[in-house]
C-alpha cells in the first residue's frame, strides 16, 4: 500500500510541474519587433532544470503579430513548436545546475513531451529587446526580463512599462492547460 501511495504521490507531483502549457507571445506593437528568448524552469524548490531558447539568433516576433491576425508565437512544448510555430526554435539551452549547461536540439528526447526535462518545467520568463519594426536598430529603453510574478528564480517582474510600450506576463488555466502569455503593447 505504501508503494502505491508513493508512486501516486510522485506521479501527481511530477504532473503538477509538467510542461502542460502553451507559451504565447502577442506583439500588438506596430512600432517594434520583439527579439529575445523565452524560458521554462522548475518551480518546485530549485530552479533547475532551466531551459531557454537558443537558436543561432534571438526569436523574432514582428510588429503587429498576435492572435487576432494569426501571427502570434505559440509553443506547445519544446519539440512540437519546431513544426507548428511561425517562429520555431532550433536549439534549447538546458541547465541542470548553476555549473552544468548544454545545448539540446528541438527533437532531443530529454526535452520531448513526456521527457524528464519537459516533465519538470513550465514556461516562466523572457529576456527581450525591442527593435524598431523591420530594422536592426534597438530601442534601448524598451527591453528587460519579464516573467511569471513573483518568479523566485529570475526575480523578473510580471509587468514592464516604458515610454515606448508595455510588456505583461500572465497565465490563464483552463481544462488543466496553462496558457502563459507575453503581451507587448
Amino acid at each position: 500500500m505504501k508503494k502505491i501511495f508513493t508512486i501516486l504521490t510522485l506521479s501527481l507531483l511530477s504532473s503538477a510541474y509538467a510542461q502542460h502549457s502553451i507559451m504565447i507571445v502577442n506583439n500588438y506593437s506596430t512600432n517594434f519587433d520583439f527579439q529575445g528568448k523565452i524560458g521554462a524552469h522548475n518551480f518546485a524548490g530549485s530552479c533547475y532544470p532551466y531551459v531557454t531558447s537558443s537558436t543561432p539568433t534571438a526569436i523574432i516576433v514582428p510588429a503587429d503579430s498576435h492572435q487576432g491576425n494569426g501571427k502570434e508565437l505559440a509553443y506547445k512544448n519544446f519539440k512540437d513548436q519546431f513544426a507548428s510555430s511561425l517562429y520555431p526554435t532550433t536549439n534549447w539551452t538546458l541547465q541542470t545546475s548553476a555549473t552544468n549547461s548544454s545545448v539540446r536540439s528541438w527533437n532531443h528526447p530529454s526535452i520531448a513531451p513526456g521527457g524528464v526535462i519537459s516533465y519538470n518545467v513550465k514556461w516562466a520568463s523572457s529576456q527581450f529587446q525591442m527593435y524598431y519594426a523591420g530594422t536592426s536598430t534597438p530601442e534601448p529603453g524598451f527591453s528587460g526580463q519579464i516573467g511569471e510574478s513573483p518568479d523566485p528564480c529570475t526575480g523578473a517582474p510580471g509587468y514592464i512599462s516604458t515610454p515606448y510600450g508595455d510588456a505583461e506576463w500572465f497565465n490563464i488555466t483552463t481544462a488543466n492547460i496553462t496558457y502563459s502569455y507575453l503581451q507587448i503593447y
